[in-house]
């Protein structure tokens, strides 16, 4: 699993004029699943991003996680962050899962990441989303479990 995680003042995604998932302060995530990807890989994607600490303590270091603010997360699901166009200038996307198996994959880590408590909201799988975001610092960081 890839994930592009973002620390964000807010976020929010779009599909046909209607928001389905917004949040203030915390992370916006971006999931891709590739081939080989299991629960395991979903259980550890939910934790690392649970326990990534990206946020400021009270001397400005980066020492607190989402837990720790209290924040909120928007996972979205991203097939292109397995695109690769090394060879050419089209992407080739056979690095990805198939909706098959990326769907629950990428449900179960977010099943996951409410069970440590947190407040997750979501895209909508296989649709046309658009996010929009205002990224805090900016932060971003690239994870691959």
């Amino acid at each position: 699993m890839r994930a592009v995680v973002q620390r964000v003042r807010r976020a929010e995604v779009t599909v046909d004029s209607e928001i389905v998932g917004a949040i203030g302060p915390g992370l916006c995530v971006l999931l891709g699943v590739t081939h080989g990807d299991t629960e395991a890989s979903a259980r550890k994607m939910a934790d690392k991003l649970s326990k990534l600490r990206i946020f400021a303590d009270a001397d400005d270091k980066m020492n607190l996680s989402l837990q720790d603010v209290e924040g909120e997360m928007l996972v979205v699901s991203q097939f292109t962050l397995y695109g690769d166009a090394a060879k050419g200038n089209r992407p080739s996307f056979v690095a990805a899962a198939s909706p098959e198996v990326a769907e629950p994959l990428i449900g179960q880590t977010i099943d996951q990441l409410r069970s440590l408590g947190l407040r997750v909201e979501t895209g909508r799988f296989r649709a046309d989303m658009d996010v929009e975001l205002v990224n805090w610092g900016p932060v971003t960081i690239v994870l691959e479990v």
